[in-house]
């Protein structure tokens, strides 16, 4: 039975077009901020300096990162499985160069993409390598790989870098504000009660619309994920497992969802319950399904473990999380 290509078309263009509103979104508050500040002339020169900033907007180094959380390179040599895995799936992208492929000692079941198009890392913990099948950490290594493909980083990049300009905007809108407002009162000035609230709440919703973007880009990275592993189901039971194995045996049994954050607004990945049932309408496989996804085993019974991971993930003075 193939996948639906209506259905997965319908989804891939709806996704799009959210993306592209989302960003437009931003780019309008950070026009409107620059009209309050400045009029008609601030709106040229923002954009201007935005345009500038994303031509030269600096990406961490993935070898630093990947450092930061003592990760070990995995190479054909330690991980023969894994490494044929994620160059299929690369050939299957159309990728230029195979992503370099990273363990991370951590009992977190996580895995995530850094870098750029051109220069990605794809990070895989020790707990995600222990809880998923095989067929599971396919689907997940088809995500990461998609996100690669649609240039998700460079996306999340930019809409990061006009969030930021948007709030330090907002910030030295309301210190100005601050500033004159002796001299509003005792002059008797009309005060445009509009700028003052777009000052002030512009930040949130440039927030808000960026985590609407990285929501959008997780179902489009499902989306591709499905098409090039010829199997939704394999992504989908990964990510129920991924989402009942977060957090502690406690906070599983009495505060489920803690770590979710209330309303879905403010979450940055689509509820799990949401991206199952994109996968599953589309009904698989419409690629030939890559020739060891339906083994029950795990990847560290056919590759050997870098590490033995028992303790409890933990804050880091990096800032990191693992």
């Amino acid at each position: 039975m193939a996948i639906d290509s209506q259905i997965w078309h319908q989804h891939a263009l709806a996704n799009r077009i959210q993306s592209l509103l989302l960003l437009v979104a931003m780019v309008s508050f950070l026009s409107l901020l620059g009209w309050v500040l400045w009029g008609v002339d601030g709106i040229f020169w923002l954009l201007l300096l935005g345009f500038v900033l994303l031509l030269f907007n600096p990406v961490s180094s993935p070898w630093l990162i990947m450092r930061m959380y003592r990760a070990t390179r995995l190479t054909s040599v330690k991980a023969p499985t894994l490494d044929s895995t994620l160059r299929e799936l690369a050939h299957r992208a159309g990728l230029h160069r195979v992503p370099e492929l990273f363990y991370v000692p951590s009992p977190m079941v996580n895995a995530f993409t850094v870098g750029s198009r051109n220069e990605a890392v794809i990070a895989v913990t020790d707990g995600l390598l222990r809880s998923l099948d095989t067929r599971e950490t396919v689907g997940v290594l088809a995500h990461e790989v998609s996100h690669i493909r649609n240039n998700d980083m460079w996306v999340m990049g930019m809409a990061d870098l006009f969030s930021r300009l948007t709030s330090l905007l907002s910030l030295l809108g309301q210190f100005l504000l601050l500033l004159n407002l002796p001299l509003i009162v005792m002059s008797n000035v009309s005060i445009n009660w509009f700028a003052i609230l777009l000052l002030i709440f512009a930040p949130n919703l440039s927030a808000l619309a960026q985590l609407g973007l990285s929501r959008t880009r997780e179902y489009e990275a499902d989306l591709s994920a499905a098409r090039l592993t010829g199997d939704p189901e394999g992504l989908a039971n990964a990510l129920v497992k991924i989402e009942q194995r977060s957090g502690s045996l406690l906070e599983r049994l009495f505060l489920p969802g803690r770590r979710i954050p209330e309303p879905s607004l403010l979450r940055t990945h689509p509820p799990t319950k949401e991206r199952v049932r994109r996968l599953m309408a589309l009904k698989p496989p419409i690629a030939e399904p890559l020739s060891f996804i339906r083994r029950e085993r795990g990847f560290l019974q056919d590759d050997a473990p870098v590490y033995l991971v028992s303790r409890r993930p933990r804050w880091h003075v990096t800032g990191l999380w693992h």
